[in-house]
């Protein structure tokens, strides 16, 4: 895949980079290598190459999936200038 310098100036628009005449060729070449770098990695045999999302192996942190009340509505309320029975009360603002 080759970039050319009308696609450049299109990106560079689309990306709100400010790109005169006279980088967009500098900046063409760049791509140009990044995207044959890319084609090196298509390139690469996987074959037998479990994926991975990490470098290092790690397991996830998991808790135990109960369905509890919280234990923290005194906490919550606590703060509340009126209360009852752990509900908020509030004053009436429509008759």
């Amino acid at each position: 895949m080759s970039v050319d310098l009308a696609t450049v100036k299109r990106v560079a628009h689309l990306a709100r980079i400010a790109l005169d005449d006279e980088a967009a060729p500098k900046m063409m070449n760049e791509l140009n290598d990044i995207l044959g770098f890319v084609e090196q990695l298509s390139e690469v045999d996987v074959e037998g190459v479990e994926p991975m999302t990490s470098v290092t192996p790690m397991e996830m942190k998991k808790r135990i999936d109960a369905v509890t009340d919280g234990g923290k509505a005194d906490d919550i309320v606590a703060n509340a200038p009126e209360t009852d029975r752990n509900f908020f009360l509030v004053p009436k603002v429509v008759e």
